[in-house]
């Protein structure tokens, strides 16, 4: 009995995978739920324009950051703004018989929840109008996101999982003497996931927009490039996942100790504006962070490539990073195989 018990410790310290999630699983959770588990949004950005712009800023709540007070701009200017995701609300205060009027970004879900509250304890001094999604429903904000979620779970789990499969079915040694490089080899595994999670995206897309009336209001071509460019980084993780990894069941561990602090932390579930600064930043080290980004963007505000251009050139900067990251480390694994083979040859 003793025996045993000393023998399952000896494996447990050599299996550091397991011995990760035994250890930084817990912590992990820990600080997610004690630090990011917060649904309330403490303040927001926002705009305030019109003539009476310079009156009517000092007198909003603390609760609302101005950070553009714009006396010339009109509500067009203001519309813009929230659009493009420069300010989570605008107040437009012209001077009309309604003083002034805030316009909500309803695709931010809880910022829009926190700031409709507020805006509701002024009265009738302020009337509030939430633009693109008028009735706050959560599954108008979630789908998007799940679309990403999708996209993360088939480039990093199914993808790591069939090629460590290729190791251990013995195929890597056929993959070493055949006249292509480690990148071609690469493309030619990720090509057929690529097109699956393509497939999958567009199921889910059409289907939230049938289910749950989620509406579609930006340009296709933008969606789609966006869409690309994260396949090819959560592709690239999955790869990498499969050169650090033996067997099937270690790939399983490290992917999905890399695809749950997406889900946490990304934005999907707690709002990034909610969480501790520490906490954000990993956040924001994320691609579904920024895949998110781009797909609430484009669906709800119709957002153009002009005003996601930051979410869009940090997946491509991740894409580069994590696919050549995966080169190499592929290359390495086929190095060993290479000598072997011109040994026999």
């Amino acid at each position: 009995m003793r025996a045993m018990i000393v023998k399952e410790f000896r494996e447990l310290r050599r299996d550091r995978r397991t011995l990760a999630m035994l250890v930084l699983l817990p912590l992990l959770l820990l600080v997610v739920f004690g630090y990011a588990a917060n649904f309330y949004v403490g303040s927001v950005q926002a705009a305030v324009v019109g003539p009476l712009a310079a009156t009517t800023g000092p007198a909003l709540p603390e609760f609302f950051d101005v950070t553009v007070t714009a006396p010339e701009d009109t509500r067009a200017d203001a519309e813009r703004m929230v659009r493009d995701n420069e300010v989570d609300v605008a107040f437009v205060a012209s001077g009309s018989a309604i003083t002034t009027v805030a316009l909500v970004d309803g695709s931010n879900l809880f910022a829009a929840q926190s700031s409709v509250s507020v805006l509701n304890k002024i009265g009738g001094a302020v009337r509030t109008e939430v633009l693109y999604n008028p009735e706050l429903k959560t599954s108008w904000v979630m789908v998007p996101a799940i679309i990403g979620l999708i996209l993360t779970f088939i480039g990093t789990i199914i993808t790591s999982i069939g090629l460590v499969r290729e190791r251990e079915a013995g195929t890597l040694e056929q993959l070493a003497v055949m006249p292509i490089g480690p990148s071609q080899v690469i493309l030619g595994k990720i090509v057929p996931y690529f097109l699956l999670a393509a497939l999958d995206m567009i199921v889910v897309t059409v289907l939230g927009m049938l289910l749950f009336g989620v509406p579609f209001n930006g340009n296709v071509l933008v969606f789609a490039v966006g869409a690309a460019i994260f396949l090819f980084v959560v592709l690239g993780l999955g790869v990498l996942i499969s050169t650090v990894s033996q067997t099937v069941g270690q790939a399983i561990q490290t992917a999905f100790m890399i695809l749950l602090p997406q889900i946490l932390l990304s934005g999907m579930i707690f709002p990034l504006d909610a969480m501790a600064a520490g906490v954000r930043w990993i956040g924001y080290l994320l691609p579904l962070t920024y895949f998110t980004m781009i797909s609430q963007g484009v669906m709800l505000r119709g957002a153009p490539m002009s005003s996601l251009w930051l979410p869009l050139l940090v997946l491509t900067l991740m894409a580069v990073v994590v696919f050549t990251a995966a080169v190499l480390r592929f290359r390495r694994d086929l190095a060993p195989n290479i000598r072997a083979a011109e040994e026999d040859s």
